[in-house]
């Protein structure tokens, strides 16, 4: 009897840890599903030592991404940056391919991050985290990847989103469209008003939230989960960080000035490292706010097939007042 057509598998753990055990030659190992999300994560355990074997998901990324974030990876470790890299199998191989139910789907072997999130930081962590960061920067500043990735432009920031998503707001929801349609073309409008030639380009991490970077015993930094990594204005890594302070002030984890005082902290490490103008600094609001819209769409393409408890109409309602807020805060 043939397969019937499925959507999203679940690979065995177990099964996962005979495959992984002969591929790396590793011995006495334990395997066990992490997450299950858009990409599946597994921790791998042999003698001690942790490793973090992630399986993508053929309908977000495709091999040659895939290798295109393998890539840049290797180029950051190579370039002395602290990350969570990827691991070649006894072949040579990164990329291992799998005949689930809808199709191949590609996993990759990852260093652990040691360490854990601290969503609560002291100065000194984001100090580290600037410096860190800014570290990256400097590796994949003017860099070109042989394997592509997707470009973090106006197209996939702006244009594209509001494509993509707006069957999602028929049905009682044209008023909350129309507001990010104007506000975003707005917004848009206002970057390119920038002198943007002059901000700095590179490849961007594009989710600096504390849950992908660690601090281990000793307060040094790990970062990792580069899934979303694609060629940009730099300045759009400083956005998403800042993303984490709006979130805490929102929820009442903190104060305005609070989060100001910290983020000017981590300002203070990233330009220890690396120069950062008034101009990209001013403009940090604007792509904070196409970076909420940017990840409107990846929800809106990602959980409406399998998780319709997580995308409806309510989320909508409640993410667009988010941006509101956001738009109420810092863009007026």
């Amino acid at each position: 009897m043939a397969i019937f057509p499925t959507r999203y598998s679940l690979l065995s753990a177990t099964a996962l840890n005979n495959y992984l055990r002969q591929c790396y030659a590793l011995s006495d190992t334990s395997c066990r599903l992490l997450i299950h999300n858009v990409s599946d994560t597994y921790l791998l355990e042999s003698s001690g030592t942790r490793y973090i074997f992630k399986i993508y998901r053929d309908a977000h990324r495709k091999m040659e991404e895939i290798n295109g974030e393998v890539e840049l990876l290797n180029i950051l470790h190579a370039g002395g940056a602290s990350v969570s890299r990827p691991l070649a199998d006894k072949e040579g191989r990164y990329l291992q391919p799998f005949d689930a139910a809808e199709g191949i789907r590609y996993g990759v072997l990852f260093t652990y991050a040691e360490g854990e999130v601290y969503t609560a930081m002291s100065d000194q962590q984001l100090l580290e985290v600037g410096r860190g960061m800014a570290r990256i920067h400097h590796i994949t500043a003017g860099l070109q990847l042989t394997h592509h990735r997707q470009p973090l432009d106006m197209e996939a920031l702006v244009d594209a989103p509001l494509r993509v998503i707006k069957p999602a707001f028929a049905n009682g929801l044209e008023a909350e469209y129309e507001y990010l349609h104007d506000t975003a073309t707005r917004v848009k409008q206002q970057l390119l008003a920038f002198d943007l030639p002059s901000f700095s380009h590179g490849y961007c991490h594009y989710d600096f939230l504390p849950k992908n970077f660690h601090f281990d015993s000793a307060g040094s930094v790990t970062f990792f989960d580069f899934d979303f990594a694609g060629s940009g204005y730099l300045i759009n890594d400083l956005a998403s960080f800042y993303v984490h302070f709006f979130l805490d002030v929102l929820h009442h984890k903190m104060t305005q000035p609070e989060a100001d005082r910290q983020f000017a902290v981590f300002i203070q490490g990233y330009r220890a490292i690396r120069p950062l103008s008034e101009a990209e600094l001013a403009s940090i609001p604007h792509w904070g706010y196409l970076f909420w819209l940017f990840y409107f769409r990846f929800h809106y393409e990602n959980f409406e097939d399998w998780s319709n408890f997580f995308f409806h109409p309510r989320f909508i309602q409640a993410r667009v007042g988010w941006m509101k807020t956001w738009e109420e805060w810092y863009l007026k």
